[in-house]
């Protein structure tokens, strides 16, 4: 998990991201976990500058390195990468390209069916599982079970943004450690701080987050 003071230093991501449009407050449901939240975050909004992408593919890539680099490491070493479609693609994608680590990934599928994994790999080997955000964990744990049905290790998942909604307590449950580069709180601190948004929408938003951390079992 990044510092504090690394935390501050990648809060360059908040900003991009409220240049992209990527920040947006209203009355938002997504799937199951989110509903009625007054933030969205839109991480896929990356992919419009080439830039910033590979920078935030590059600061994941720094963490993981330094995180294995402890004397009693954080981040297990892994033989490839699995990016969740569609946003943690993307980033996985760069971040196969800048580290030279091989890419896979599980085939959305809509009919119940166990996905497809594209690319190669063999039984045994360790994979690191890449999302740009994660939420109630959902994802990554449909993810994790398809991996691990076809005989492939996991230990980790690495995303830029961790929303603070039990995506961490879920995954840790299934024994995933989550690694995040920031939260949803940081970003909306120093959205609040540098009076990006309206003071209404700060509070809402801060409010918001902690009934999520009072719900979480």
């Amino acid at each position: 998990m990044a510092s504090g003071d690394e935390r501050v230093a990648n809060l360059w991501l908040a900003e991009e991201l409220w240049n992209l449009g990527g920040v947006q407050f209203g009355d938002f449901s997504l799937g199951e976990t989110v509903v009625n939240s007054p933030v969205y975050v839109n991480l896929r909004r990356l992919i419009s500058n080439p830039q910033a992408l590979r920078r935030a593919a590059e600061v994941m890539l720094a963490e993981a390195q330094t995180l294995q680099a402890m004397r009693h490491p954080h981040l297990a070493s892994y033989d490839l990468v699995a990016g969740i479609p569609f946003g943690g693609l993307h980033l996985a994608t760069a971040f196969s390209l800048i580290s030279g680590t091989p890419l896979i990934y599980v085939k959305p599928t809509h009919n119940g069916q166990a996905g497809i994994i594209e690319g190669v790999y063999e039984v045994g080997q360790r994979v690191l599982i890449i999302d740009d955000l994660v939420t109630g964990g959902r994802s990554i744990a449909h993810t994790t079970s398809t991996l691990q049905q076809e005989g492939l290790l996991l230990r980790d998942a690495l995303v830029l943004l961790d929303r603070q909604e039990g995506g961490q307590a879920r995954l840790k449950h299934l024994g995933v450690n989550l690694v995040s580069i920031l939260t949803l709180e940081a970003v909306l601190n120093y959205l609040g701080e540098s009076q990006k948004l309206p003071e209404e929408w700060y509070h809402k938003s801060l409010v918001y987050l902690q009934e999520q951390r009072r719900s979480d079992p």
